[in-house]
């Protein structure tokens, strides 16, 4: 059985977040709102929960997945950002936006993508899951939640609830979320001096960090 949180969208009650924080430490999958669509989450260091969730979402190990971080000092932990990059990190964040970059030591090798040693992050800008990550005191792995086979994401809990009814152990429900994915950059060009590459165009704005689609 799912267990369903039922959470105020902009004051979580702070016993579901410790709940959900425990359950995610114990090795649980949790469907979270973000600034965005919902996502899959699971805890960092949990080998078996990241291979779980790949199961759920049906990716395989070249799908990146994506470290939710608290804020851009987190961020920089956990990927190589020369200035530049850094530049545009500080326009972007926190909100609806995944950036790839080359991965630092501290992502363990198996969430980085096998052939380029990169890893998605991003700092969603959602008080729930800023507590919720606070609550952790470290990042959380994440999949934007698309249903296997289909392109579009979920973004309310009595859906997720319908497609999912015995894979996840949680969802924190605390309404509906946009039904936008988060823009996804490529920043990994810049560091040889190119232009970054847009991946996917989602509810984060291009024009407010000064790019377009190639």
């Amino acid at each position: 059985m799912v267990l369903r949180f039922e959470a105020h969208p902009d004051n979580p009650q702070p016993r579901l977040i410790k709940q959900a924080a425990d359950m995610l430490r114990q090795g649980a999958i949790l469907a979270i709102p973000t600034d965005s669509s919902y996502a899959l989450v699971c805890h960092l260091d949990d080998r078996p929960a990241v291979e779980r969730l790949r199961r759920i979402r049906q990716i395989n190990d070249k799908h990146h997945l994506t470290l939710l971080c608290r804020d851009l000092s987190e961020l920089s932990s956990y990927a190589r950002v020369d200035n530049r990059q850094y530049r545009l990190l500080k326009l972007a964040t926190p909100g609806p936006y995944t950036f790839i970059l080359e991965a630092s030591k501290e992502v363990p090798k198996r969430l980085s993508h096998p052939s380029r040693k990169t890893i998605g992050l991003r700092v969603p800008d959602r008080k729930g899951t800023q507590l919720l990550l606070e609550q952790l005191g470290e990042p959380l792995i994440a999949t934007t939640l698309i249903p296997p086979g289909e392109t579009e994401a979920l973004h309310d809990a009595d859906a997720i609830l319908e497609r999912f009814p015995h894979e996840l152990d949680a969802i924190v429900d605390a309404g509906a979320c946009p039904s936008e994915p988060t823009t996804v950059i490529d920043l990994v060009p810049m560091a040889l001096g190119n232009p970054p590459t847009v991946v996917r165009q989602g509810r984060g704005s291009l024009e407010a960090l000064g790019l377009e689609m190639a």
